[in-house]
């Protein structure tokens, strides 16, 4: 093969990776990369719009490009049919994805039946619609129920004030509405192994990027009906279900025993977190963990009595489990000094 051939293949192959990070300026950003003209860029492009590796939108000036799915489809599904995951998974997801490397099936496996099984056990609806999308570089499932909404049905089950205090139990994991069958570690893991994961339900969405420890809240324009759960993963990740189960559980039992809690889910809008019943939100069933890792990223300010709550109070209370702060603040750490200071002399002046 001569050099210009295998070139030209390096250029289409970096096209095709960045192609969605650049949909308007890929070839601005494929002829710095290579030291090439736009217009030799744009002959590369052309090339694999006429192989139809990816489409066009938009007219010459403002146009952009975007992958083209290799296999695409949409199903519905009838709960009441009997339907079980692991034949879905065997009968249209897995010869749909096709040979995969052994890591991104495992994750694909694990997601999709997690997911699927949960939205047939706690929907309490009758549909199940799952939309496929395969294109070069990575696979996206998307699975809709017509239930009564994963945020609603957390909320009645753990009595919360607020559909969005559903994101932060869900962002903590080990949250279960029905413990004889389910752990509750499914959507926390499920979260943390794909690219992008998201979800959809009423007025709240819930969304985690791999990479990112933080999960946000934004709440739509017009509330939805049921929940839409979406899963996108890169078709050569090195990532792999033990790395992440093993972030979280410890050597000595392998147990799900470590949780990541974004503290910022605990308040909506302008809210200070100044308050003890804030704080009692935040640290709601993390006793159930081992090590607790409270992510400060995007607080500005907390007051004492709810870093005293948290780092006074509930650690005197469960005096075996770890609490570890990161990513505060000057201003939020000292506070937290604050809270252990008092700890220390309140363990003082227990002899």
């Amino acid at each position: 093969m001569n050099t210009v051939r295998v070139r030209g293949e390096v250029v289409r192959r970096f096209i095709i990776e960045h192609v969605e990070k650049h949909p308007a300026d890929i070839a601005k950003v494929v002829s710095e990369k290579f030291g090439i003209t736009r217009q030799a860029a744009n002959k590369h492009i052309q090339n694999l719009v006429l192989e139809k590796a990816l489409i066009p939108d938009g007219k010459t000036r403002g146009r952009s490009y975007g992958l083209a799915p290799l296999l695409s489809w949409k199903k519905t599904y009838l709960i009441n049919a009997g339907v079980t995951e692991d034949q879905i998974w065997m009968g249209d997801i897995a010869p749909s994805l096709g040979q995969m490397p052994k890591n991104v099936t495992d994750i694909w496996h694990y997601g999709f039946t997690e997911m699927f099984n949960n939205a047939i056990d706690h929907s309490g609806g009758q549909i199940l619609e799952v939309q496929f999308e395969k294109t070069a570089v990575k696979t996206e499932i998307v699975i809709i129920d017509d239930g009564v909404g994963i945020f609603k049905k957390i909320q009645a089950a753990l009595g919360l004030l607020d559909e969005r205090h559903s994101v932060l139990e869900l962002a903590k994991g080990k949250l279960t509405t029905d413990p004889a069958r389910h752990s509750g570690e499914g959507i926390f893991f499920t979260s943390r192994m794909f690219d992008d994961y998201w979800i959809l339900s009423g007025g709240v969405y819930f969304s985690h990027e791999f990479g990112k420890k933080e999960d946000w809240i934004l709440e739509p324009h017009k509330p939805t009906q049921g929940t839409v759960v979406c899963m996108k993963l890169n078709n050569h990740t090195a990532r792999s279900t033990k790395k992440i189960f093993d972030q979280f559980t410890s050597d000595e039992d392998y147990g799900f025993n470590k949780t990541i809690v974004p503290v910022k889910l605990t308040k909506y809008g302008d809210d200070n977190l100044v308050s003890r019943s804030q704080a009692k939100r935040l640290i709601s069933r993390v006793e159930k963990f081992k090590t607790v890792i409270f992510d400060f990223r995007d607080v500005d300010a907390i007051g004492q009595a709810f870093a005293d709550e948290v780092f006074r109070v509930f650690a005197i209370q469960h005096p075996t489990i770890e609490l570890i702060d990161i990513h505060a603040n000057p201003t939020v750490s000292e506070m937290i000094s604050r809270a252990r200071s008092n700890l220390k002399s309140y363990k003082a002046s227990l002899g």
